[in-house]
């Protein structure tokens, strides 16, 4: 008898930093399933970093997206020869669409020469009767992790299988954040006030409140260095609250929320990594319908209301009288009790 073909697995998801880091809790479930096998992630190179510190994933293929359709036909050319036995579309773009034809073709598919194929759908029908219609087919809550494991249950992949302990971070970056700070990380609190879009922002005056209303605690604030309100936030407690916000890089954002004792963070991509580092954190559930955390050591924090979720990602406007009213009825002192019981 030949030798058994080894399993060679392609995830193909781009981005964001959020979808990417949600979708990384499955390769522990691959790992589990498949022990041996060799996968490989095509993901956008601006947030390449982040898959780097998981030693579990074999290669990883770079797209800079500045390189258009040609820079992308020569990666899916690259891809060709790899032979990959499975491949998991888990992003459904166009993107995605030109690499999946290319690797799994009708023709073949029909004579069944094509490796396996499981894609994990956008789900836009669901979406216009939510969105349009108010009519929620989604799971509720809808777990961001959960989502992009289930398509793989038809390798044999039932679940998530996190393991915390399976992060690499770069010398570097442990070093870097280390440096900015004058105590141990883990006398810190994590705060992350910036989102892609307003609409799931906490309010600017709600941050600061909740510092003053902890004035024990030690805070680093992470952000973007367009994200000038930080400093704001910062200067309520100067001394006791570090503003990272344009200092450090992504990697090391994620490095800062995996060695501080706590994380909060309306809809973004770092409760998603608290999440996937088995952290505790504290997300303010907002407008956004899409991707609520997974692990128990996450406090979902809420208000119901019949015009949640009102968006996808943040984009649009409010229709309530109380502009974010889902958002503002989370108050500075709830978060501050919540902090303060899940610290005990």
């Amino acid at each position: 008898m030949g030798e058994k073909k080894k399993i060679k697995i392609l995830i193909i998801r781009f981005s964001s930093i959020g979808d990417v880091l949600q979708c990384m809790g499955i390769i522990g479930g691959i790992r589990k399933r498949y022990p041996s096998a060799e996968i490989h992630w095509v993901v956008r190179s601006d947030i390449a970093p982040i898959l780097e510190i998981d030693s579990r994933i074999d290669k990883i293929w770079a797209f800079d997206k500045n390189n258009g359709f040609k820079g992308l036909w020569d990666l899916t050319g690259k891809l060709h020869k790899e032979n990959f036995t499975h491949i998991y579309d888990a992003h459904s773009n166009i993107r995605s669409n030109i690499i999946k034809l290319s690797l799994c073709p009708f023709w073949k598919r029909w004579i069944g020469a094509t490796p396996k194929y499981t894609l994990r759908s956008k789900n836009r029908l669901k979406r216009i009767l939510l969105f349009n219609f108010r009519v929620n087919l989604f799971p509720k809550p809808f777990e961001g992790m959960v989502s992009y494991q289930k398509p793989l249950e038809k390798w044999g992949i039932t679940e998530l299988h996190i393991a915390p302990n399976s992060w690499n971070f770069p010398n570097d970056s442990m070093q870097k954040v280390k440096n900015l700070v004058p105590h141990e990380l883990k006398e810190y609190i994590c705060l992350v006030p910036s989102a892609a879009w307003e609409l799931k922002r906490w309010p600017i005056n709600y941050w600061k409140d909740l510092i003053v209303l902890m004035p024990e605690q030690k805070f680093i604030i992470i952000g973007g260095p367009q994200d000038d309100f930080c400093e704001e936030i910062a200067s309520v407690a100067p001394d006791r609250t570090k503003n990272f916000a344009g200092k450090t890089s992504l990697l090391d954002s994620c490095y800062t929320v995996h060695e501080t004792a706590l994380t909060i963070s309306a809809d973004t991509g770092f409760i998603h990594a608290a999440d996937l580092f088995g952290k505790k954190g504290i997300f303010l559930a907002g407008p956004t319908a899409f991707g609520f955390p997974t692990g128990n050591q996450i406090r979902v924090l809420e208000k119901e209301m019949p015009c949640r979720p009102c968006t996808k990602d943040g984009r649009g406007t409010c229709s309530q009288e109380i502009h974010k009213e889902c958002l503002i009825s989370l108050t500075p002192n709830l978060v501050a009790q919540t902090v303060k019981a899940m610290l005990d």
